[in-house]
């Protein structure tokens, strides 16, 4: 029995390691934007220029706050991870495309975008912008905002 208790004081003085931050926190570029599949026009004016606001700039995910451009920044996320279908993405718009044409297959309008595969990591923020964050692999994430498709890479 003192050995046992000796152990457990023993292990309870040794630090442990920090658990490691999950995969989408650090720092990503907003590397590209294309119009998204869903818009069927050429996007309106204030999209444009709101996209080439957005290029090549940087967003910060952290545990408790996103940093970025006003668009991404978020003060107090609820972050939650999920797998989502190809016909959830983008808050559920290629679903929607394909309800509107039976042609239309969300796996490969994802595929278009350079989803492979038939679900995908997404980090839902719970922030008032509701962007939800679409992961392609552990490097590239994508998300929608107004007619585009922002694609990010981990820095």
């Amino acid at each position: 029995m003192k050995i046992f208790l000796a152990v457990v004081l023993a292990s309870a003085l040794v630090p442990s390691a920090p658990a490691a931050d999950p995969f989408y926190v650090g720092t990503w570029k907003i590397t590209s934007a294309i119009v998204a599949p869903w818009q069927v026009d050429r996007p309106y004016g204030s999209d444009v220029a709101e996209m080439k606001t957005l290029v090549n700039r940087t967003v910060v995910i952290q545990p408790k706050a996103i940093l970025g451009p006003r668009q991404v920044a978020c003060k107090a996320p609820n972050y939650r991870v999920k797998d989502y279908p190809a016909d959830m993405l983008f808050q559920g718009a290629f679903g929607e495309m394909q309800r509107g044409d039976k042609s239309a297959d969300p796996v490969k309008i994802a595929a278009g975008l350079g989803f492979r595969g038939k679900s995908w990591k997404t980090l839902e923020t719970g922030c008032g912008n509701e962007l939800d964050y679409h992961f392609l692999d552990p490097a590239t994430a994508a998300f929608g905002l107004n007619n585009y498709v922002y694609i990010l890479k981990k820095q």
